[in-house]
């Protein structure tokens, strides 16, 4: 993609020395976005577009022709708005069974004193340690030292040990789902620059650092799939995902009321919320679907195809409780526990962090707060120059993310070369020993 001599819309903006395109593709909407680095080294947005989510479902293309246009259509909105057009993007991933797991590599070391060489020989190892078992590797990441088995280690380097280890954090990913995805692309004439798991962009895009530094649990309320993550010193932890969403809201309510899936949609975006009023019951909710509908009405709704609020609010409440009961089982299977868990459980976790387009119904984050027993708060995207205020909303974290994850380029071993630790030592060793103090406290 060649970049812009200047933006497009200011010829007196700072030059873009070089242009990001992501794309996110998801089951209710395909996000597309176009970013600028300037000579400043700040990160603009030049261009967004996003259209209906088609041959998706539950984060996996089931039907490429379909997926392919809504792609296309997507990124040609936001190259409209970039004057610029995309040769190759980045593709966010919330499907493909993503997983995470910890890998611990050890090399022997004999008792002498390690240096910078054994660092270097320990991260080529764990490189060819990254035995993907038939699944894609997404993304590995160093998460702290070990010396002998005990870890911890902020700098091992002028110790002395028999055994040097380090702990990588790996995501994989099935691989079919990831080729369906990355030809999805390509046969909308796009290159694949690489695909990054959604949890790693949402992190980016609403997550402060001192949240990934302390210890937080994101929860990205997707269309037809929740993804869990916990994140401590800086580095994802821990990830589960469910399959269910906020679509399933919407059905439940289609089904309550008798009526079409996408008035259903609007009746939960403009009238639905998770917190209960007093007058909720006089309020009545017309219904336009259902009275065109040979059916029978359903009982909810009067003889005037109207429905009380209050019923509306019941039917989100009831799918809710079930989705939100899945995440704190999630929660507590990555060893996050809250202030109000039972049995004595130490409170590790600190607060739980939710987006995605899910996160947008009214009440959420306090509903959420009195199940789960702990802080809830809502993401969103930080302010971007750039960046439309109708895209900065939790629904589009993720498309920033990845904008914001690929400007950032964080480490990954597989592409370390062996001058690594000559390099850059000093600040990632004091970021593994931020990673062991934060999981040992919170997690």
């Amino acid at each position: 993609m060649a970049p812009p001599p200047r933006s497009h819309a200011d010829p007196a903006a700072p030059r873009i020395e070089r242009t990001i395109a992501a794309v996110n593709i998801g089951s209710f909407r395909v996000s597309a976005m176009i970013g600028g680095i300037t000579e400043a080294g700040e990160l603009t947005v030049l261009g967004s577009g996003h259209r209906a989510s088609q041959g998706i479902k539950r984060g996996y293309v089931t039907d490429m022709s379909l997926a392919t246009h809504a792609v296309r259509d997507a990124l040609e909105r936001a190259e409209r708005l970039a004057g610029v057009t995309a040769h190759q993007v980045w593709i966010g991933c919330s499907g493909a069974g993503l997983q995470g797991v910890v890998e611990p590599v050890e090399i022997d070391i004999g008792g002498r004193r390690i240096e910078e060489e054994d660092v270097e020989h320990l991260l080529a190892t764990a490189q060819d340690a990254l035995a993907p078992d038939g699944r894609t590797v997404l993304h590995a990441q160093p998460a702290c030292y070990m010396l002998d088995g005990a870890d911890g280690v902020a700098n091992p380097i002028g110790l002395h040990a028999e055994r040097l280890g380090v702990d990588i954090h790996v995501l994989r990913a099935d691989s079919a789902p990831l080729r369906n995805l990355t030809e999805t692309v390509q046969n909308a004439h796009l290159d694949v620059a690489g695909i990054v798991a959604s949890p790693l962009a949402t992190a980016q895009a609403c997550l402060s650092e001192e949240d990934r530094e302390l210890g937080v649990a994101l929860v990205e309320l997707g269309a037809q799939v929740t993804l869990v993550s916990v994140h401590a010193g800086g580095m994802l932890a821990g990830l589960a995902t469910i399959g269910r969403g906020s679509a399933d809201i919407t059905e439940a309510i289609a089904g309550a009321c008798r009526i079409r899936p996408f008035e259903a949609e609007r009746l939960k975006c403009m009238h639905g919320s998770a917190i209960a009023s007093p007058a909720d019951n006089r309020e009545m909710i017309a219904l336009q679907s259902a009275s065109e509908s040979s059916a029978p009405p359903a009982p909810l709704i009067d003889d005037r195809t109207r429905i009380p609020r209050a019923e509306l609010v019941s039917v989100i409440t009831a799918e809710l409780d079930g989705l939100l009961g899945e995440v704190a089982r999630a929660l507590a299977g990555l060893g996050f526990a809250v202030p109000g868990a039972r049995s004595g459980q130490r409170a590790r976790g600190r607060q739980v962090v939710l987006t995605g387009g899910g996160a947008e119904l009214a009440g959420i984050a306090d509903y959420a707060q009195g199940l789960l027993g702990t802080s809830v708060r809502i993401g969103r995207p930080p302010p971007l120059a750039g960046l439309p205020e109708a895209h900065a909303t939790p629904g589009f974290t993720a498309v920033v993310g990845l904008i914001r994850h690929v400007a950032e380029d964080p480490i990954d071993i597989r592409t370390l070369g062996p001058r690594f630790t000559r390099t850059t030592r000093p600040a990632r060793i004091a970021a593994v020993g931020r990673v062991w103090r934060a999981v040992r406290d919170y997690f």
